[in-house]
């Protein structure tokens, strides 16, 4: 009786340990799974286009845009927490994402394109965890940016965001490429394609609801101050073709994205 008690007792020992392996392996899987339905309630989602590959990991969302080899859209939550840490960038390289098994760009598409690799999930916002902050160096999130656009106007916008984060306790972020007319061409052997501007749509919480902003940059060298390429996030939906912060309540969606007001976000008005 005492040997069949202890074999028992292995027995649940090791179904114990199998179903403890299963749920950590899928745990592990969902952090850079394609999205899947039931996921549309996450505030910083743009609505889906079920022609776009859908990619989630830790910290963000991204759309693919497999023929243009770039992102067409990266949404995430930033929260006033998430805006410190001790991650670094310095030791990380830019690889492919290994979530994603289809061609997509490579290291070499950029080298000596006379383009910066620009994040759209920008790495400062993901300090809060070095795994969080190295996906954000795979390519899907990455667009060829103007050298001076990616270190000088889009990265102060991107500093505006954290202290708006700090700010109101959490913000939703929306980055992504305007193709438009392709006036800059392709780059690469796989014909990674040179946005004409970029775009970032932001929304957060408020005392009456929410609040939301956006802007549009062109992929030049040319100043951009915030006031002048501000716009409401239905001027840029106009300008996009995508739908927004589409899990805001339907009450209040159209008062939400109508409206904008440069000073309401500590931006001077020249």
């Amino acid at each position: 009786m005492k040997k069949r008690s202890q074999t028992l007792l292995l027995a649940l020992a090791a179904i114990l340990l199998l179903l403890y392996y299963f749920f950590q392996a899928r745990q592990e899987e969902a952090a850079t799974s394609p999205w899947q339905p039931g996921d549309d309630t996450l505030m910083e989602l743009p609505a889906i286009s079920g022609d776009d590959p859908v990619i989630r990991h830790s910290g963000f969302t991204l759309a693919y845009d497999a023929e243009a080899k770039i992102p067409r859209w990266v949404a995430y939550e930033l929260t006033a927490e998430e805006t410190y840490g001790d991650a670094e960038r310095d030791e990380i390289l830019f690889k492919m994402d290994p979530s994603y098994k289809r061609s997509q760009a490579m290291r070499e598409d950029y080298a000596e394109s006379g383009w910066t690799r620009g994040h759209m999930a920008c790495a400062a916002d993901f300090k809060w965890d070095g795994d969080a902050m190295e996906e954000t160096f795979y390519l899907t999130n990455i667009c060829p940016q103007n050298e001076e656009l990616n270190k000088g106007d889009w990265n102060y916008l991107e500093k505006q965001v954290r202290y708006w984060a700090r700010d109101h306790g959490r913000v939703w972020v929306v980055s992504g490429p305007i193709i438009g007319d392709m006036r800059y061409g392709t780059i690469g052997e796989r014909n990674v394609v040179v946005p004409d501007a970029f775009f970032k749509a932001v929304l957060l919480p408020d005392r009456n609801g929410y609040r939301s902003i956006a802007f549009v940059m062109g992929n030049d060298a040319e100043r951009y101050y915030l006031d002048k390429c501000s716009m409401s996030v239905n001027e840029l939906e106009e300008r996009t073709g995508l739908d927004f912060f589409q899990a805001l309540p339907d009450e209040m969606e159209e008062s939400v994205e109508s409206q904008y007001r440069p000073r309401d976000w500590g931006i001077r008005v020249k």
